[in-house]
């Protein structure tokens, strides 16, 4: 879950500012359809551009770049069926999501778990994108990667993350739970653009909820924060901690995804045994370590690399989890400084049907942090500025004055025999432990990392490490 809160900031000398508060909230999960009073189709996943009047205070044009600027190579051809400005959204997201990870990997010890949704975090900014302007605009677009889609203005993102959520989210079937939910919380006492709200609530289905920030501050901090638990199934409470909201808040903005798979192979817990796990500090614990043996798609990805890639799907297909476990003697941050958004392609398209013994841990983790950090080293610094954000399209009136004075994100995961954050009753044969020598075997009892991914467009919806499975 990610939340931003704006705050409305005042020049030097001219008193306390206030800020606009820009609240990310998260959870695994995905999120649902929109809707409005002002949508001529009814229906956001039919509409077309000319239906949706998407039409924000600014519009970022970006000039013309050549591959080689992007650092990546020549992008895949949309799947069939697929709107390719939607598809290279979803390659931004993944682009996106790589670097993020990579700087919170490099900003945390190496025996601490990673878990997050870049799909969280990107959505709450594009939603913050609505009203910008000028630099700010400018370094949202390029930190978010948006400005590598071929529409060459900034306007037209918002129509394609409407068509990418109903890509995703219109997937939910009985074998899943996938869900999302968006709101905006602002100050009751001021007046919001209208273009603002009926653009976040048509395409972002993120409907305006008045507070009293400004007299009852932390009874508007519970009230958002029993928002999101609600959203979330009670399993993500108090993202936002005391004293991140006061009376000089303008806006939060909110945004929850939450998921429940069933793996379409689930594990026996009667094999489930204790089993040593190997922490990067050299120092061991005891997991409790699934078991099955079954065909996967795996790849043991040789050359420089030395991983092993092994994608357990949900049922239904859609979603995976893939598990990317170095060799023995190859460190996990390694791996993470080199990864790229082609590199983790290239091991996703390696994946071949192969008779494996499976060893994973069970775990259960939860990860809270802020990312306005992160975001200025990659480049985000304006938004966060009092004096140098641009954010003039929120306000009514084009009132300008207004900064992001944090970020935070909330996220959380359990995987166990029957599948991700609950047990279920499918049932399916297992096989036990045996002595079946023509089998390959994928033991993750060393730090790996995980992603949980939509297949058909590659959206990484979640991603993370474990290095320590035996914590809770």
């Amino acid at each position: 879950m990610l939340g931003a809160m704006l705050f409305h900031g005042e020049g030097p000398g001219e008193g306390a500012g206030r800020k606009l508060c820009l609240l990310s909230l998260l959870l695994a999960g995905f999120w649902g359809c929109v809707s409005s009073h002002w949508n001529p189709v009814g229906d956001i996943c039919t509409a077309k551009p000319r239906d949706i009047p998407v039409n924000p205070m600014c519009i970022y044009r970006h000039p013309e770049k050549k591959l080689s600027e992007e650092g990546g190579s020549e992008q895949k051809k949309a799947p069939e069926l697929t709107n390719p400005r939607v598809w290279e959204l979803s390659e931004a997201n993944s682009r996106f999501a790589t670097e993020l990870y990579k700087q919170l990997a490099a900003s945390k010890d190496h025996n601490e778990n990673i878990f997050m949704s870049p799909l969280s975090i990107s959505t709450a900014f594009a939603m913050t994108k609505l009203g910008a302007c000028n630099n700010t605009l400018k370094q949202l677009m390029e930190v978010f990667k948006f400005d590598t889609i071929s529409e060459k203005t900034s306007d037209q993102v918002h129509f394609f993350f409407a068509k990418l959520n109903c890509r995703l989210y219109r997937k939910a079937n009985k074998s899943s739970e996938l869900v999302a939910a968006n709101r905006l919380f602002g100050e009751k006492s001021l007046i919001f653009n209208e273009t603002y709200q009926d653009i976040s609530e048509v395409v972002y289905g993120a409907k305006l909820k008045p507070l009293n920030f400004k007299e009852d501050p932390e009874l508007s901090r519970v009230t958002i924060n029993d928002w999101v638990s609600n959203k979330t199934e009670g399993l993500i409470t108090d993202v936002i901690p005391k004293g991140a909201i006061t009376d000089l808040t303008v806006l939060v903005l909110v945004n929850t995804i939450y998921f429940k798979g069933w793996w379409k192979s689930k594990f026996s817990q009667e094999n489930t045994k204790e089993e040593p796990f190997y922490k990067a500090d050299g120092e061991q614990c005891s997991a409790l370590m699934m078991y099955q043996e079954n065909k996967f798609r795996y790849s043991h990805v040789k050359g420089s690399s030395q991983v092993e890639v092994l994608e357990l799907p949900y049922k239904g297909d859609d979603i995976t989890m893939v598990l990317i476990l170095p060799k023995p003697d190859k460190p996990l941050d390694k791996v993470e400084r080199d990864l790229t958004p082609d590199i983790l392609r290239e091991w996703l398209e390696s994946l071949q049907e192969t008779l494996l013994a499976v060893h994973v841990p069970r775990f259960r983790i939860e990860d809270n942090f802020s990312v306005k950090e992160n975001l200025q080293e990659m480049g985000l610094k304006d938004l966060f500025h009092p004096e140098r954000a641009e954010l003039p399209g929120i306000i009514a009136e084009g009132q300008g004055d207004l900064f992001v004075s944090d970020a935070f994100h909330k996220a959380f995961l359990e995987v166990n025999e029957e599948g991700s954050e609950a047990a279920a009753s499918t049932s399916v044969v297992i096989s036990g432990r045996s002595l079946n020598f023509n089998r390959v075997t994928f033991n993750a009892n060393r730090p790996f990392l995980v992603l949980i991914r939509e297949v058909a467009l590659n959206t990484i919806i979640f991603m993370g490490r474990i290095s320590n499975p035996c914590m809770n």
